[in-house]
């Protein structure tokens, strides 16, 4: 028997409801037009970068709103501090995993060998155009930049860490007062919390658009050739980047027995979004939503999910330790043992700086290169041409990271409702936009009230006044099932 062809409205229904495919028809319609017409790649380009700007301006007051809520409902800031400790030693240990993992493939596969690449050939100078002339934060400076030093400041530069810190301590002064002294407080950053939540429905609705933007920019500007000239070293990224999740979803099995490809499914719209816009930060409200409803509680999804993505790097941790080989060996430098546990070193704290820095990767490779002393500054100049091609890689494999990172962090802090985690993974319970019925919204409906119903003796003196049988009158004591069937009759 032929498949059955679906219908013009069924199609129509698909295309008009679900995100998913509205999103990969944009993402095949944005390759097709940047490879036809080239041209138009920065016509387009606002789209992408517009649907951006709008999700960065509500992620700092929801992870504010979601981070208060979720310490003042848990009750317990010891509890909370526990989540953060645990959710760095996680975040190290990933992290060290990529780099290794990164670090072993290059030398296993050799990526740049043969190029033979002359650095004096190489413009260093378009290095510093990428980047800005800025460099990446000390240790000192990376935590005095966490501290907020303004309040206003923090929400209006957007720094997650600062607006962190300040989340803190809002939920810590409310624990602190209880409700009785400020009672208004909590409910009221609810209100504000579903009020984002809607903003970011809105703002979803024009996810096609940018996912469509953004690849006619991505195509048209840098072409489908650079996939030739470095199609080793795509491939490697990409493969290791594979082989990292999969050991992610091991990891993610043992500690909590949830499945890492259920997790995909659950979530294709926002991967594919992060993938067409090469953004992990427009998807971090859905995100923050979805692991919500997957059983994760408030506390833990507020803390993690958003300090992962200035400690939890694990896509861009490869990159770098693949990048930093790939460069040595373009140039015909041979790193030894020790060089190449200087790379790892050096690696694990210029990653912790990289979120929010333009050009972060380029900056990080170029402290790398000095600090081994052996690798020309120039050389780094090779992966300008491959440096967007490899967003779509680090972006997946961090959001992954961190939403593991989540899920694992959870169990272990005993956060998380395993059984409704369960269900939401196999698809028994649907996930269900939080602007559609938002939380506490509305006041209570009232009970019907309760038909009254005459006492014994009250009946008894009625009826003996209009000479009624005392036993066809329903009493309280009848309740109300006969009073349904057996109306009372009329006693004057």
């Amino acid at each position: 028997m032929p498949p059955s062809v679906p219908s013009p409205r069924r199609v129509a229904r698909i295309l008009r409801t679900s995100l998913f495919v509205q999103v990969l028809c944009a993402l095949m319609l944005g390759i097709v037009v940047g490879r036809l017409w080239p041209d138009t790649a920065t016509t387009f380009q606002p789209l992408g970068d517009g649907f951006v700007r709008l999700i960065k301006a509500v992620i700092s007051p929801l992870v504010f709103c979601v981070v208060v809520v979720g310490i003042t409902k848990a009750g317990d800031l010891k509890a909370f501090g526990r989540i953060g400790l645990k959710a760095l030693i996680w975040f190290e240990v990933a992290t060290t995993a990529a780099l290794l993992l990164g670090l072993i493939a290059a030398n296993v596969v050799s990526p740049g060998s043969g190029m033979n690449v002359d650095p004096s050939t190489l413009d260093a100078s378009a290095v510093d155009g990428k980047t800005g002339g800025g460099s990446l934060p000390s240790t000192s400076e990376f935590i005095l930049e966490a501290l907020p030093q303004s309040a206003v400041g923090a929400f209006a530069e957007n720094s997650l860490l600062q607006v962190l810190v300040l989340a803190c301590l809002v939920g810590a002064a409310l624990l602190h007062l209880g409700t009785t002294k400020v009672p208004k407080i909590l409910p009221a950053i609810e209100q504000v919390q579903d009020v984002v939540f809607a903003i970011v429905g809105f703002i979803m609705k024009l996810a096609p658009l940018a996912v469509f933007g953004a690849m006619v920019h991505l195509v048209g500007e840098y072409g489908l050739g650079v996939i030739k000239t470095y199609g080793k070293l795509i491939i490697l990224c990409y493969a290791v980047a594979l082989l990292f999740l999969a050991l992610l979803a091991i990891a993610l099995k043992a500690v909590t027995g949830l499945s890492l490809w259920k997790f995909v499914r659950y979530t294709r719209e926002e991967m594919l979004l992060a993938l067409g816009t090469a953004s992990s930060e427009t998807v971090m409200p859905r995100m923050m939503q979805k692991l919500r409803q997957a059983g994760c509680r408030d506390d833990a999804v507020g803390l993690v999910l958003p300090t992962g993505y200035s400690f939890n790097l694990d896509g861009a941790s490869i990159y770098l330790s693949i990048g930093t080989l790939f460069i040595a060996q373009a140039v015909g430098v041979d790193l030894s043992l020790s060089q190449q546990i200087t790379v790892i070193l050096v690696l694990m704290l210029t990653s912790k700086g990289m979120a929010g820095v333009p050009g972060s990767a380029f900056l990080a490779l170029s402290a790398t290169a000095s600090s081994l002393g052996v690798i020309p500054a120039g050389a780094v100049a090779l992966l300008l041409g491959v440096d967007r091609i490899m967003d779509s890689m680090r972006v997946a494999t961090n959001l992954l990271g961190n939403c593991v990172a989540v899920f694992a962090v959870s169990r272990w802090e005993g956060a998380l409702d395993m059984e409704r985690a369960k269900k939401v993974l196999d698809g028994e319970i649907a996930f269900v936009e939080e602007d559609d019925e938002p939380q506490g919204a509305g006041p209570a409906r009232p009970e019907p009230a309760k038909a009254e119903l005459p006492s014994r003796s009250e009946v008894e003196a009625e009826a003996a006044k209009a000479d009624v049988p005392a036993q066809s009158v329903p009493t309280e004591a009848d309740g109300p099932a006969r009073l349904a069937k057996e109306p009372a009759p009329e006693v004057s």
